[in-house]
């Protein structure tokens, strides 16, 4: 369990909103900072581990990610040894702007399994605290508070720095995106805008729209020529016959009547 109090967290967790102002702003990307951080008895400031943010390392990397990584590059070690770096005594706490991934569009593994990656019995990361929930633009409904829960892992929730962070994060993204994710933390109760959602609608219907304007573009066209290429009319029993308004060609019709003139 970690000993760190709320004053202590939200000192690291303002620390990961400056490591997040490093990222370069990007439509694809949440801006993201995290600190690992070490806590003992005779210690209880911590002891800062290993620092990341978005796209620090090269490749479509994440803040955690690139945290996990220099951590184990710093000791030579791969990112499943992590854990013997990690005894129980130490209580490290992995501090992260934004709550961390459980699924990545990219197919890339996502920052909640690398956590947990690291546990092995009590060593590992035990305790995971973000400043906000993740937005809906690329994944919904996140489900990462849960994996954590399943593996054992404590997490925290502190809401304090909310604004600033997501102003932070979502920099570089659609200005409707953003307005509907703020809209959404305001609004209480009912059904949430989300900004992911919203955006998808507008698309849908853009094309619903350009789609009537081509139909009624068609159909003005057959109008100004008088008719469809299909026109019915009606044969003295009432009954109503299809009849081509499109001109045949000469040539083609003496060629398809018969000897003698075309059939009566």
């Amino acid at each position: 369990m970690s000993i760190s109090s709320k004053e202590t967290s939200l000192k690291y967790l303002s620390q990961t909103i400056d490591l997040a102002k490093k990222s370069p702003p990007k439509s694809t990307n949440f801006r993201v900072g995290c600190v690992i951080v070490s806590f003992s008895s005779v210690n209880p400031a911590g002891t800062i581990l290993s620092t990341g943010y978005t796209l620090e390392l090269p490749g479509n990397t994440h803040a955690e990610q690139c945290a996990l990584t220099k951590l184990a590059d710093n000791f030579a070690i791969t990112e499943p040894e992590i854990f013997t770096l990690l005894p129980s005594e130490a209580h490290t706490t992995l501090y992260t702007s934004l709550e961390p991934c459980n699924l990545r569009l990219s197919g890339n593994l996502p920052c909640v399994q690398r956590i947990i990656a690291t546990r092995h019995n009590d060593s590992g990361i035990q305790k995971v605290v973000f400043g906000a929930k993740e937005p809906s633009t690329f994944v919904k409904d996140s489900q990462s508070c849960k994996a954590l829960t399943e593996a054992g892992i404590e997490w925290e929730y502190l809401p304090d720095l909310e604004e600033e962070i997501l102003k932070v994060a979502m920099e570089g993204h659609d200005k409707k995106d953003v307005e509907a994710e703020q809209q959404q933390k305001q609004q209480q109760g009912g059904i949430q805008p989300r900004g992911g959602v919203n955006k998808i609608l507008g698309v849908m219907q853009s094309a619903r729209d350009a789609k009537e304007e081509r139909t009624k573009a068609e159909n003005g066209n057959v109008e100004a020529h008088g008719s469809s290429s299909n026109r019915q009319t009606q044969a003295g029993d009432g009954t109503h016959l299809q009849e081509s308004s499109a001109p045949r060609n000469p040539k083609k019709r003496m060629m398809e009547a018969p000897p003698g003139g075309e059939d009566a």
